[in-house]
C-alpha cells in the first residue's frame, strides 16, 4: 500500500489517501497537546505507544462484537483504515465524575455516577468544542435522529465492554471520548483512536479508591493517562507504556 497525499493534520494524527480509495493511511504524531492546543509539546515515543495501544483495543473490541475502521497496523508509527464519512461530533461516555463534568455540575471527583452519562460535543476548534444535546445536532445537520439513536446505542455498547476490558487489567475506565463515522455502504463504526489521550484511566492496583465512593485527590490517584501532562504531573511515558504492557499481556493471554 502506498501513502499518497495528506488529506487531514490533526492534533494527534495526520490522514493519508492510498491508491485504494476505500483505505487511508493514518500516521500518529509525538505531539500532546490539552485545552484545545493551548498547550503544545512535542513527546518522542508517543506516536508509538498510541498506534500500539489504538490496535490492541481496536483488536480486543473486535473479538467482543465492536467492530471498528481498523485495517492493521502497518509499522511502529501508522495504520491502514477503513475510509469513513466522519460525524462532526466527540462522543464522551462518563462512568465517574472528574474533569469538565465535576467543574460544571459542581460534582467532586471520583464520585461514581448512578448509571454512565453520554454527552456530545461539536468538534471545531474555533468554538472549543461545545457541549450540544440532540437537538442541537439535528438543527445543524450534524446527524439525523436515527443516526443519533444508532451512535448513543452503540457508543453504551462500548462503554459496557471497553469497562470490561480495562478492569480485566485492572484499570478503572473514568471516561472517554471517541469518534464515529459512516462507510461507503452507510454502517456506523467507531473510528478515531482509543488511547491514555482520550480516556480517563485510573489504576485500581494503586490502593486508590476504587470503588469510587467518595472523592479523590490527586495524590491518592494513580493516573494512567493524559491528565498526567493536563496537570503537569510529570511525564506521560511511564503511564502509557503501562497501559501498552497490559493489553500486551492480556492479547498474549488469548
Amino acid at each position: 500500500m502506498e501513502k499518497l497525499g495528506l488529506l487531514y493534520q490533526g492534533k494527534a494524527k495526520k490522514l493519508y489517501a492510498t491508491e485504494d480509495p476505500e483505505v487511508l493511511w493514518v500516521e500518529y504524531l509525538n505531539q500532546a497537546t490539552a485545552g484545545n492546543g493551548a498547550k503544545k509539546e512535542q513527546i518522542v515515543g508517543k506516536a508509538e505507544l498510541n498506534n500500539r495501544i489504538t490496535t490492541l483495543i481496536f483488536d480486543e473490541l473486535k473479538r467482543v462484537g465492536i467492530d471498528s475502521h481498523l485495517v492493521k497496523q502497518i509499522s511502529p508509527t501508522d495504520q491502514l483504515v477503513r475510509k469513513m464519512t466522519m460525524f462532526p461530533l466527540e462522543i464522551v461516555q462518563r462512568n465517574v465524575a472528574a474533569g469538565s463534568f465535576s467543574k460544571r455540575l459542581g460534582v467532586d471527583e471520583g464520585t461514581a455516577l448512578k448509571e454512565p452519562v453520554l454527552e456530545y460535543y461539536f468538534k471545531s476548534d474555533p468554538l472549543n468544542d461545545p457541549f450540544i444535546n440532540d437537538d442541537d445536532a439535528v438543527a445543524l445537520g450534524l446527524a439525523t435522529r436515527e443516526e443519533l439513536a444508532q451512535i448513543a446505542t452503540l457508543a453504551r455498547t462500548i462503554n459496557v465492554k471497553l469497562t470490561a476490558l480495562f478492569a480485566s487489567i485492572d484499570v478503572r475506565l473514568v471516561d472517554f471520548k471517541i469518534e464515529m463515522g459512516k462507510t461507503s455502504d452507510g454502517e456506523i463504526l467507531l473510528a478515531d483512536e482509543i488511547t491514555p489521550d482520550t480516556c480517563r484511566l485510573w489504576d485500581l492496583r494503586s490502593g486508590a479508591d476504587a470503588e469510587g465512593d467518595g472523592a479523590v485527590k490527586d495524590g491518592q490517584i494513580e493516573r494512567l493517562d493524559k491528565d498526567i501532562f493536563r496537570k503537569d504531573l510529570g511525564s506521560i511515558l511511564p503511564a502509557y507504556h503501562e497501559i501498552l504492557g497490559r493489553l500486551e499481556n492480556l492479547a498474549a493471554s488469548h
